[in-house]
């Protein structure tokens, strides 16, 4: 026998595998489901109960994690489900939207309801490093805080459903630009045929620089004080031309550029020039 929570998981991609694998290691009893049941035969190797049906899994335990392709899956699997005296943590990637609409059917019946944001890669989770944020029911949170922590760290940001899932996209949204530009100078550079072995050393000490001021940008936008002795609006609209032109000549399409290159336009425009780049967000803001 064992004290530790009873967890359903329904969803056995690669990051479902890992979340219940993670369980089982930290000894908890896991019940699994899967469209595809033959994905459960490596779980149920290691002491997991696989369910036929979704209803057999929600019946197994009062911690119920969703890990399926779509929100609009979380929704088909839950439906007409009786969730009374269950927590749904719902691990699918989603918008803020789906989140809360999702909350508003589990508690319409009778469970209690947290949305994460998966910070971390299959591989990482149950080992140090690992994040999920978790946003929505509280007490719930709470409550399952320590199973949780088999995962991941979680880290709660509010009783709001709709924050993880946002604050998991605002994340994404800065590596995907981060990823995108480190791409973009690969290309531009091999339009020389500089190999990548040559130019990523000095992207990362190059990237890893401009992260220190991220810290600064964020206090000028909770201050609104957006005055800058480092580099001005200005000065980066002088410089795009010359990028992009250079991506022209060098046969590298400019398109992730062409955006940013408007912003700066429009914020020197509306005399935002003198100011540091963290004034754009204000721009942003407004479509």
């Amino acid at each position: 026998m064992t004290d530790k929570t009873p967890v359903t998981v329904l969803g056995l991609g690669l990051m479902g595998s890992a979340l219940a694998e993670a369980l089982l290691a930290a000894g908890h009893p896991v019940t699994v489901w899967n469209r595809t049941p033959a994905k459960a035969a490596p779980l149920v190797a290691k002491g997991a109960v696989q369910a036929s049906v979704p209803d057999e899994a929600l019946a197994a335990g009062p911690l119920v994690i969703v890990c399926l392709s779509l929100y609009s899956d979380a929704g088909d699997v839950l439906a007409g489900a009786s969730l009374t005296g269950r927590t749904v943590v719902q691990l699918t990637n989603g918008t803020p939207r789906q989140a809360r609409a999702l909350a508003e059917t589990v508690t319409g019946r009778d469970g209690r309801y947290v949305d994460g944001g998966i910070m971390a890669v299959p591989q990482m989770i149950g080992k140090p490093g690992a994040l999920i944020l978790y946003s929505g029911d509280e007490a719930a949170f709470t409550e399952h805080r320590d199973v949780l922590a088999a995962l991941a760290e979680p880290r709660h940001l509010g009783g709001d459903p709709g924050l993880a899932p946002l604050y998991d996209l605002a994340l994404l949204d800065g590596m995907y630009g981060m990823l995108a530009g480190f791409y973009h100078g690969l290309a531009l550079v091999r339009s020389e045929n500089v190999e990548a072995a040559e130019f990523t050393p000095m992207a990362v000490a190059w990237l890893t620089a401009m992260l220190r001021s991220l810290p600064a940008g964020g206090r000028a936008v909770d201050t609104g004080e957006f005055g800058t002795d480092v580099s001005s609006i200005t000065t980066s609209q002088v410089a795009f031309p010359g990028l992009i032109e250079t991506c022209r000549d060098q046969g590298v399409d400019p398109w992730y550029l062409l955006p940013l290159r408007d912003l700066l336009d429009r914020a020197v425009a509306e005399g935002h020039g003198s100011d540091g780049l963290a004034r754009m967000v204000t721009l942003l803001e407004r479509g």
